[in-house]
């Protein structure tokens, strides 16, 4: 994979808020891409708990992961930000290795050298994982990674929003109504239900719907269709193969967007995968749809390899200052 000039590692703090998607304070941030594009970052809970680093997907925001930070932040560091074009982060220029690139930014401007981190990315997020996967930060930082509802390729082609066979009539009009440069308009009843079949499982409660709605519809026309050609491309099998860290693939068997194929091929291929976990009747939006599971895995993760890597280099400087001790003795 590429390896384009290292991102600056330089944030500032804007303000200290709170918000209504959790009680406890955020510190917001900005984050400085390769190319100079500005990342909005949001921070959660108290310093020095194990960090959670979190990544939306495509017309969403960081209000998109409002139940895992309101679940963590109590005892982790939660770390959410905006996709670029996407929230409070100012649209620029598209494309996969930009995503890596702000990855890379923001987890240089949030975690301390050689601080490890669980990774988790839904959708479009998870594609920033795989296409940072070769990254210096992410070698650095990454100590586990979650990815929910995506894939690494053919993701037109495979997709089951249209109940059509499938072949090329259907991968050309998928193609058409995922980029289409109409309005989405306010949010309706109509849209409600259109957005639940394409992107949740029927049973999904009707506020969960609602929540996701008030964010698609939030996302600004340009970088939705911008996104929307980027991801209709996209091919990071390579990102996979270079994902070396444990990894968890989570799914909706429900899903249009991503159908099961995708976490099925993943969890084949990824070199470390240590379990799919298939959400019966879920869609797309699993973080928002299974909140409770999605919040539990990032709990076992966090538990099984960043406390562990934590433990373990705290008791290697020990060794290291007796060992020095002992010597200067």
């Amino acid at each position: 994979m590429s390896q384009p000039s290292q991102p600056s590692r330089t944030s500032r703090t804007s303000r200290t808020s709170r918000t209504s998607r959790t009680s406890r304070t955020s510190r917001t941030l900005t984050a400085v891409s390769a190319d100079g594009s500005t990342i909005h970052v949001e921070v959660y809970g108290p310093d020095g708990a194990p960090a959670v680093v979190l990544a939306h997907g495509w017309t969403c925001s960081t209000l998109f992961w409002a139940a895992q930070i309101r679940e963590l932040a109590g005892d982790h560091r939660v770390v959410v930000y905006d996709q670029r074009g996407h929230g409070r982060t100012p649209f620029a220029a598209v494309g996969t290795d930009l995503l890596a690139d702000d990855l890379e930014a923001v987890l240089g401007a949030v975690l301390a050298p050689g601080e490890k981190a669980l990774l988790a990315g839904h959708s479009m997020g998870g594609m920033t994982l795989m296409a940072a996967s070769g990254r210096a930060a992410f070698a650095e930082h990454a100590a586990a990674v979650l990815l929910c509802s995506t894939g690494s390729s053919r993701l037109v082609e495979e997709s089951l929003v249209l109940p059509m066979r499938a072949g090329r009539l259907r991968t050309r009009i998928t193609r058409m109504v995922l980029g289409a440069r109409a309005p989405l308009g306010p949010v309706t009843p109509v849209s409600k239900r259109i957005l639940k079949y394409a992107t949740m499982g029927p049973g999904s409660a009707p506020e969960r719907v609602a929540e996701c709605a008030r964010i698609v519809h939030a996302c600004p026309r340009p970088s939705r269709v911008a996104w929307a050609h980027v991801l209709a491309e996209v091919d990071l099998e390579a990102g996979v193969r270079e994902l070396r860290v444990p990894s968890v693939v989570v799914a909706g068997t429900g899903d249009r967007l991503t159908p099961m194929v995708h976490a099925r091929r993943l969890a084949a291929e990824l070199p470390d995968c240590r379990e799919l976990v298939e959400l019966a009747g879920m869609g797309h939006m699993t973080p928002v749809e299974a909140p409770e599971v999605v919040t539990a895995k990032i709990r076992e993760l966090v538990a099984t390899f960043v406390n562990a890597d934590a433990t373990a280099s705290a008791n290697a400087t020990s060794s290291a200052n007796v060992k020095a001790k002992e010597e200067a003795a």
